[in-house]
């Protein structure tokens, strides 16, 4: 054997072997996850026109809460996608490149929309330091990107999840948008947010009727978002309760996992006792 041959036989070995054709076709599950990442794409879009189109007319910018309510209402659909793309991949079947897909357009939706979304909300206003609302935007960035990088080589004992999902924290971030000002103290809950998404704490993964009740609250949410948008002179007190309860929500998981540990370590030096 020559060294050309050696050469290209090594070659042949090092490239990756598998189901070649299989990698390239969509599966249904798939086709969700892609319209999860084009919502979430849609979402920036939407937010920088409203941007550009002030800019462009009056050289000032004020966010719009319309184009806010539509950015939201794209990312709740991409939310809807997400919940439904592992159910359906069980149900049929899945691709060879499902997973990855589904964590890319994870990080489109709710890791990259979002961030944008708290820089166009506190980016152009003088209550803040424009590096501190930068520092936050990245802040939810990285840590969604690190909560799927965990998620996909992590498995916690019992099924659960190991720190907020990044659906979850995405929709807490923009409920902490519509619901305050820029603030320093608006932009510490954002980074209270991101350190939910990359902490030990466990959340119960949606199954059977608990998906069924994350799924109706996404409607229950889209509802609020179509009233607030087409009937504004009715005020969006229905959009704030939406916000509020998925703050209440998000802060009680913690408090309710926290009290459970305090409950099986009483249970456990009382059976030790």
């Amino acid at each position: 054997m020559t060294a050309a041959d050696a050469g290209s036989w090594q070659a042949d070995e090092d490239e990756p072997r598998g189901p070649v054709g299989k990698a390239f076709r969509l599966s249904a599950a798939d086709s969700l996850s892609l319209g999860n990442a084009v919502c979430g794409f849609l979402a920036v879009c939407v937010l920088a026109y409203s941007a550009i189109k002030q800019l462009q007319v009056g050289g000032h910018f004020t966010p719009d809460p319309s184009y806010f309510a539509t950015a939201i209402v794209l990312l709740l659909i991409g939310a809807t996608c997400d919940l439904f793309d592992g159910l359906v991949a069980r149900r049929f079947r899945a691709s060879a490149m499902g997973a990855e897909l589904d964590n890319l357009a994870d990080v489109i939706s709710f890791g990259f929309a979002p961030a944008f979304m708290v820089v166009i909300w506190a980016g152009f206003t003088n209550q803040v330091p424009f590096p501190a609302v930068v520092g936050a935007a990245v802040a939810v960035l990285v840590a969604g990107v690190v909560r799927l990088a965990r998620f996909a080589c992590v498995k916690t004992k019992s099924g659960d999840f190991m720190g907020l999902p990044i659906p979850m924290g995405a929709m807490t971030v923009i409920s902490i948008v519509l619901l305050f000002q820029p603030s320093i103290w608006s932009l510490l809950a954002v980074l209270g947010v991101a350190w939910l998404m990359v902490s030990r704490i466990e959340y119960p993964k949606p199954k059977g009727q608990l998906a069924a009740v994350v799924l109706g609250w996404i409607m229950v949410n889209v509802a609020f978002l179509t009233f607030w948008v087409a009937w504004p002179e009715g005020g969006d007190l229905p959009i704030k309760i939406g916000a509020s309860m998925q703050i209440a929500l998000v802060a009680a998981i913690p408090l309710r996992v926290l009290f459970y540990k305090r409950e099986q370590r009483k249970e456990a030096e009382r059976i030790g006792n």
